[in-house]
């Protein structure tokens, strides 16, 4: 479907028009109508489909800007989500004059009050300072007519059901409500039954979560050569934009610096890292300064960074739905990408629920040796050379080569700018990856890690904390300032059911199968 078909306004055709889209992506296509009769709509969808425009449309053709007055709140997990999120709807709402901004935690609270006071059409914010800014009266919902809960799966993973309450509980009940998520768990129904008006609920089919442009393979290994294989991998397949996913933040540290050491140029973020810090290094990876960016689940969840080749499980996750995300960072805009995921044989569990969530078996991927990482730098190392010899630029060098040709054979001459170019097996340089603790074994029976009940992964757990470990979810450690929870949720408390009557509301559920 065009956007043409759509029921928007003309500034916002144009909008789009600008930006260079044309056709509407699936969920945008059947959202953005249900949407535009103002009802209440819950989108199942991954990161990287569409949603923010799937949303924000619909929001800002409703909005009026000729009253300066707040008219749409859109509450996201992640400081990095609100600051992209906020960036495409000033983009769509340019042609219309809509005012956007963004709240979150790690800035100068100061500056946000001031933008503030300029009545901005449409907030977006993360849940901890949209609560800091509600609780010094800097910030009144009393005009909301659009309320927008985008990756409502993650802020609940998160702990901040709590705080998304307080928020909403300030919101007029005469509202329209829309929900993004990139799963479906029952917390999220619950969710609809008691914030949303008869929500219709919109599923993307399976095929298009699956990223079907997506190699998808898996290396078995002990913990302690992970490292050294994924480097060689590196040697191997020379990647030219590569995501590598950590479980925790001490992981990508070490792993950050770990690449340095054997000559990549990388950079980790995570939730410790000041707000400028991993801003700048976002900016730096997405303008080709970097060649591989190392990040926990928590930072990386929402970024839209497009021309990702390559993206490595250092550390399968926790969640199978957690996968789906990760490797959604490739295969992007019609280009195949490859995902590799590293797994330990207690760990093979794990990987047979997420092939199983994803309807695709990995390929398995044998490491490389020695002799084809060196193959691979110097490969890498002449396509580097034909790119300079392509440049030109020699001529004042030439009289120089002539004399070193005397003495020396043209190959010997040859050889050296080739081994001064590639870097020997990146192997050789020692580098100690501290272990992490291995995911539970659940059943305890299977040290196979076989397929069906007796694997470490049970599905049953999914909404009960399983598999969360302390170090992944410890909120006093990992979030910073206002983006911290009020209270200290856990996943049980979350999905506990509401003790408030659905008065009979319900789901429509509708099957996207364009």
């Amino acid at each position: 479907m065009k956007f043409s078909e759509l029921q928007l306004e003309k500034s916002l055709l144009q909008a789009i028009e600008n930006i260079g889209f044309e056709e509407a992506t699936p969920v945008q296509s059947a959202t953005i109508p249900l949407a535009l009769e103002g009802k209440d709509v819950i989108g199942q969808a991954q990161t990287g489909t569409g949603k923010t425009a799937a949303f924000g449309l619909p929001m800002l053709n409703k909005i009026d800007p000729n009253r300066p007055e707040l008219q749409g709140l859109v509450i996201a997990p992640t400081r990095e989500l609100a600051i992209q999120t906020q960036e495409e709807l000033y983009r769509l709402g340019k042609e219309k004059k809509i005012k956007v901004q963004s709240v979150y935690g790690g800035a100068d609270i100061g500056r946000q009050i001031r933008a503030l006071k300029n009545k901005p059409h449409i907030v977006v914010g993360t849940p901890g300072r949209l609560l800091d800014h509600i609780n010094r009266r800097t910030l009144k919902l009393d005009t909301v007519e659009t309320l927008v809960l985008d990756e409502a799966d993650e802020m609940l993973n998160m702990g901040f059901l709590d705080d998304i309450e307080a928020i909403i509980s300030k919101v007029p009940a005469e509202r329209q409500t829309l929900l993004f998520s990139a799963t479906m768990p029952d917390s999220i129904k619950r969710i609809g039954v008691k914030f949303m008006q008869d929500p219709e609920h919109v599923r993307i089919k399976a095929k298009e979560m699956t990223a079907n442009l997506i190699d998808q393979y898996y290396v078995r290994c002990k913990e302690f050569e992970k490292f050294d294989i994924m480097t060689r991998l590196f040697d191997v397949q020379s990647p030219e934009l590569t995501i590598v996913f950590g479980r925790t933040k001490r992981r990508v540290d070490e792993l950050a610096r770990g690449l340095e050491m054997r000559g990549y140029k990388a950079e980790g973020i995570h939730g410790d890292l000041p707000q400028h810090k991993r801003m700048s290094i976002l900016k730096a990876f997405k303008n080709g300064e970097l060649d591989i960016l190392v990040a926990t689940d928590v930072a990386a969840r929402g970024l839209d960074i497009s021309g990702v080749s390559h993206v490595y499980n250092y550390d399968i996750p926790q969640d199978p739905e957690s996968y789906v995300h990760r490797i959604g960072r490739t295969g992007r805009a019609g280009k195949e990408g490859m995902s590799v995921t590293f797994v330990t044989p207690n760990e093979m569990g794990y990987l047979h629920v997420i092939e199983d969530l994803t309807k695709k078996r990995m390929t398995p991927l044998r490491p490389p040796s020695k002799k084809e990482a060196v193959e691979g730098q110097i490969g890498a190392a002449i396509t580097e050379i034909k790119d300079l010899l392509a440049a030109n630029g020699l001529e004042k060098y030439q009289l120089a080569a002539s004399d070193l040709l005397e003495d020396y054979t043209a190959e010997d001459l040859v050889a050296l700018l080739i081994k001064q170019i590639s870097k020997d097996d990146a192997a050789e340089v020692p580098v100690k990856i501290t272990p992490e603790r291995p995911l539970p074994n659940r059943r305890g029976n299977n040290k196979n890690g076989g397929r069906g009940k007796g694997g470490n992964y049970s599905r049953r757990n999914n909404n009960k904390g399983g598999g969360r470990g302390k170090e992944q979810y410890n909120k006093k450690k990992r979030y910073n300032n206002s983006d911290a929870p009020k209270k200290n949720n856990n996943n049980k408390s979350n999905n506990k059911p509401s003790q408030k009557k659905d008065g009979g509301r319900g789901f429509v559920i509708r099957n996207n199968d364009k």
